[in-house]
């Protein structure tokens, strides 16, 4: 579907105008386009390959989906792919994508699987008409820029959720389900680094070494974009190894419960093992048991298994068994 297709020259904004009339657009000095697309269909797909001249590869890649996050570079032209991720009302990390295409005279985005839109990043462009006047270069960073940017309250927001997790960690009973938390929070960062990581190495084409030529007016706001990847990925890592830290002490806690479980399971048992054995020894039937013909024996027998049994009581109280 079309957002929108808008022609600019000199950093200024000429009109929007229809997709058929691209090509007149393109080919006039100092202007590029700017086409947006939302779920495109192979038929727009295939119309903005002609007018653009797209790559088959990258239009390829563009309508399948589910790439890796990457920059790669076809002639004169960049095509980026990117991540975009989103919370969903139930805590669901949602998945979509963004690919870019940039050359000298236009660039093409097309955003699949994703409710977050780009207008706030075409008014910006706008806005600053200095730095529009570098073309598609600056326009693909400001596109980057946007998407990179979203990710920081992702990390806020799973940093929050692994805290709130820690503070539950020593409740009594609560091991399984923390372990079940830690688990999905595990699987959402590492969703968050698989769309980190690569592009932080992919950007590092776009300011170090050769640069495409499409890229060159703006290497400088792309490093900043490393910059910002280069912290996600010192977050995304610090949260993997609390992590992994809260999971083994969760573990830890669940094992000492369960000890201290079976501590007070054998503590009942010698205390009826010792009532029992009494019971049994006076429950034999032997003739030669005097103390069995007393009329103070039954008292006895049971004030001594009542004062054993106490003893025991009391001794593993204070060792901490019961």
């Amino acid at each position: 579907m079309l957002i929108n297709c808008v022609a600019y020259r000199d950093g200024a904004k000429l009109a929007d105008i229809a997709t058929e009339d691209i090509s007149d657009y393109i080919s006039q000095p100092g202007c590029f386009v700017w086409v947006a697309l939302r779920d495109a269909s192979d038929v727009e797909l295939h119309q903005m390959q002609h007018e653009f001249g797209l790559h088959d590869l990258a239009v390829e890649d563009a309508r399948h989906g589910h790439q890796r996050p990457k920059i790669e570079e076809y002639g004169n032209s960049v095509f980026a792919v990117l991540h975009l991720l989103e919370l969903t009302p139930t805590d669901e990390l949602r998945l979509g994508e963004l690919n870019v295409f940039a050359g000298p005279n236009y660039v093409l985005s097309v955003r699949n699987s994703s409710s977050q839109g780009f207008l706030g990043v075409r008014e910006r462009c706008e806005r600053e008409p200095a730095l529009l006047r570098q073309g598609s270069s600056f326009v693909l960073y400001a596109l980057m820029d946007a998407v990179v940017d979203r990710y920081f309250p992702l990390v806020d927001a799973l940093e929050s959720e692994l805290e709130t997790i820690e503070d539950q960690i020593f409740d009594r009973g609560a091991g399984r389900a923390n372990i079940e938390r830690l688990y999905q929070l595990k699987h959402k960062v590492t969703v968050l680094r698989h769309a980190v990581s690569p592009l932080l190495d992919a950007v590092g084409k776009l300011y170090g070494g050769r640069v495409p030529s499409v890229c060159l007016a703006s290497t400088d706001y792309f490093r900043d974009i490393a910059d910002h990847l280069a912290r996600l990925q010192t977050a995304i890592d610090t949260i993997r190894d609390t992590i992994g830290t809260a999971i083994q002490v969760n573990l830890s806690m669940v094992t000492i419960e369960e000890s201290e479980v079976t501590k007070r399971l054998a503590a009942w048992a010698g205390i009826f093992a010792v009532a029992t054995f009494f019971v049994g020894v006076w429950g034999m039937n032997f003739k030669h048991m005097p103390e069995l013909e007393q009329p103070w024996a039954y008292p006895a027998a049971l004030g001594l298994i009542a004062t054993t049994c106490g003893a025991m009581y009391w001794r593993f109280r204070r060792v901490g068994w019961l």
